[in-house]
């Protein structure tokens, strides 16, 4: 799976734990998990930080360019529920609002063994997805 990292006005946390996940320590790759610099080559969207009103519409562009079926990946607490800047002036909606997430990796930042666990069932779904579409 090929991962396109979509950086919504993260901290810098998430980036150093994805930055983590892909070291020797937990060697994402074994699971054929890399980021790719376009999401046109990507599988898989991840998401990061809370989706602001410059962003929102920037991340629908993106999802809207991606080859289909690619899943989506809500990372950390703002990815998924906006977190502590829930209540921020510049907030948009929720990603889920957005566009169709698939999946939800809490934390704030969410461990190695989260990332790697979540984009595990990631891969799962994505091979019912083309199972079904060769029938």
């Amino acid at each position: 799976i090929w991962v396109f990292h979509v950086a919504a006005s993260p901290c810098n946390n998430c980036d150093i734990e994805i930055l983590d996940t892909l070291t020797p320590r937990y060697d994402a790759e074994r699971f054929g998990i890399k980021l790719v610099g376009s999401i046109k080559h990507a599988d898989a969207m991840l998401v990061t930080g809370i989706v602001n009103r410059k962003i929102a519409p920037r991340i629908k562009e993106l999802y809207n360019s991606a080859p289909k079926p690619i899943a989506v990946i809500a990372w950390g607490s703002c990815g998924s529920s906006q977190g502590i800047f829930r209540d921020s002036y510049n907030r948009a909606d929720t990603l889920d609002k957005i566009i169709p997430v698939d999946a939800y990796i809490p934390g704030c930042p969410p461990r190695p063994e989260a990332v790697i666990d979540g984009v595990v069932k990631v891969i799962t779904k994505l091979r019912k997805l083309d199972a079904e579409s060769k029938k």
